[in-house]
């Protein structure tokens, strides 16, 4: 395993717009196999590596993110060359359990990112007053931010609040930003979400937007078009959404995110 990812031809962070396309499949870790109807669909693990093997050889597709069991599969296979991959660190907080907010780091640490010669962490902080585990996962976050910005690597932080407001997920974008002893490597991760020009205006990070479960409709898609226009914003890291799609058409539903960013070039 280690020599399949010490095999593995790297490549810079950006493309040549300045922009980001990563492909999301760390749900499974956090118990998550539901996309769309289907609360079983993504339990075929050969099923999965099959259409992630779709989507990374879609072009415009950058990279991967992922847990270690799934980078590892798409390494032995060869699927990781000349990709950024992101490995994602915190997957205790299991979707639906009573302790979803408290969510440890189960996955891959800082130290092992680096060991691996993989191109950034990738975690997930939840914002909810009323859950004391929130509390622990935002240390836990800020140390890990810590560790890898000390070995110079990225740290991209997935933020949501408690509700879909967007004045919720302003003060949660405030409170993630402020994360660790330096935000020289962090990055955020945020939902496309109503009035997203305004959440935006809440950081100078460099970010990239998500998806959501299911899609990408025609409204999704615009959104994504929309937040573009915003500096900060570096690309769309997606999964459920492009992999699952309501068609089952992977191939087209990776193409039509990739076209969001072809419209973006960001000046060197």
């Amino acid at each position: 395993m280690a020599e399949a990812l010490e095999r593995r031809r790297r490549r810079p962070l950006l493309n040549d717009n300045g922009v980001m396309f990563l492909v999301a499949a760390d749900h499974t870790a956090r118990g998550v196999l539901k996309s769309g109807a289907n609360r079983m669909a993504m339990a075929d693990r050969g099923e999965l590596l099959r259409r992630l093997i779709v989507a990374l050889g879609r072009p415009g597709v950058d990279g991967l993110l992922a847990t270690p069991d799934i980078v590892e599969d798409l390494a032995l296979l060869g699927a990781l060359d000349d990709k950024v991959v992101f490995g994602t660190m915190n997957r205790g907080g299991l979707g639906g359990a009573c302790f979803e907010l408290d969510d440890r780091f189960t996955a891959y640490t800082a130290e092992a990112i680096a060991a691996a010669g993989l191109d950034g962490g990738k975690m997930m902080v939840r914002i909810h007053d009323d859950d004391p585990g929130t509390l622990s996962t935002l240390v836990a976050c800020a140390e890990a931010i810590t560790a890898l910005a000390a070995r110079r690597l990225p740290a991209m932080v997935e933020v949501f609040a408690s509700s879909d407001d967007p004045d919720a997920l302003i003060r949660a974008v405030a409170i993630a930003s402020g994360l660790g002893t330096t935000s020289a490597y962090t990055w955020l991760k945020l939902p496309a979400v109503d009035d997203m020009q305004r959440v935006l205006t809440a950081t100078t990070l460099p970010t990239v937007l998500l998806g959501g479960d299911p899609g990408p409709d025609a409204v999704l898609v615009d959104r994504w078009a929309q937040a573009m226009a915003a500096p900060q914003v570096r690309g769309l890291v997606v999964g459920r959404t492009l992999l699952y799609p309501p068609d089952g058409d992977v191939a087209a539903a990776v193409d039509a995110a990739a076209g969001v960013l072809t419209r973006k070039k960001v000046a060197a």
